[in-house]
């Protein structure tokens, strides 16, 4: 999961962005051939996907590719090119059912035979998108997690964007529930403000609060920070430390219930323990 953590969108025609994608410090770049790239330039932005994933390859970064959605004539030729590239993973923008995700699926096993290891994420920005989120989620197969997209979802609803985010606030918990139900990644959407520092690192505490898995961003001056809310602190790891030391001393002793600080050390708490200390890893 710690490839999710912060994940970097660049411009799928910008050479400079790509080939600097290892030194930006994200756990995961998403090469942009939908928004970030006029129609006029979609050829030249695909090839130069593909070449970026080939001979410029960022080490130890996850390699995402953002694709145009189902209603464009582009997306086959992008998910041809993912699947050349051997992304790590094809993100599918407007993503509002789960035959949506199918008709990807199928695109790629065609193009690569079906060995290819690529996974799908599921861009959900509409409505429609948010009430379908647990049949998304659910759905199997090459899906390993949803990302949540506030911007096209706000313009939608007539709603005004703020940096506090109470206007997505449902959008959030149900896509995050969808996605914990089902074991899968849930990404947080990106802070738009992007000269608000003050604004990102309460949004992407908030965000690592909920339990999201990570957060998308646009800028990577946000990386720095983003990562920061994701990471537990030293008190944090510290107590977790201790959880654990009390919980094997039970189960050493054969004692079925202790308490630490007060606290009652049982099952759930031995797990947050755990996932403290796994992110601190």
């Amino acid at each position: 999961m710690k490839a999710f953590r912060t994940m970097l969108f660049m411009p799928g025609n910008n050479p400079g962005m790509l080939a600097s994608a290892d030194s930006l410090g994200a756990d995961s770049v998403i090469l942009d051939i939908e928004d970030a790239v006029a129609k006029s330039e979609k050829d030249a932005a695909r090839i130069l996907v593909r070449h970026s994933l080939t001979d410029l390859r960022p080490q130890g970064v996850m390699c995402v590719v953002r694709i145009n959605g189902l209603e464009t004539p582009f997306w086959r030729d992008d998910v041809a090119a993912a699947v050349a590239g051997r992304a790590d993973v094809v993100l599918l923008p407007k993503c509002e059912r789960p035959d949506d995700l199918r008709e990807i699926s199928a695109c790629i096993d065609a193009a690569s035979g079906g060995g290819d290891g690529i996974r799908l994420m599921a861009l959900v920005e509409s409505s429609r998108g948010i009430e379908n989120v647990s049949a998304i989620a659910a759905s199997g197969g090459r899906l390993a997690g949803m990302l949540l997209g506030a911007e096209d979802l706000t313009a939608e609803m007539g709603a005004r964007r703020t940096p506090e985010g109470a206007e997505i606030a449902y959008a959030r918990g149900r896509m995050l529930m969808a996605c914990k139900a089902c074991g899968i990644a849930a990404v947080d959407t990106p802070f738009p403000f992007v000269t608000d520092m003050e604004g990102l690192a309460k949004d992407a505490a908030c965000a690592a609060q909920f339990g999201f898995s990570g957060k998308a961003l646009i800028s990577p001056h946000h990386v720095h920070a983003v990562k920061e809310a994701f990471m537990p602190t030293e008190a944090q790891i510290a107590w977790a430390a201790r959880v654990m030391d009390t919980a094997k001393a039970a189960e050493r002793d054969g004692k079925g219930a202790v308490s630490l600080d007060g606290m009652m050390i049982d099952l759930p708490i031995i797990k947050r323990a755990e996932r403290i200390l796994q992110m601190a890893e």
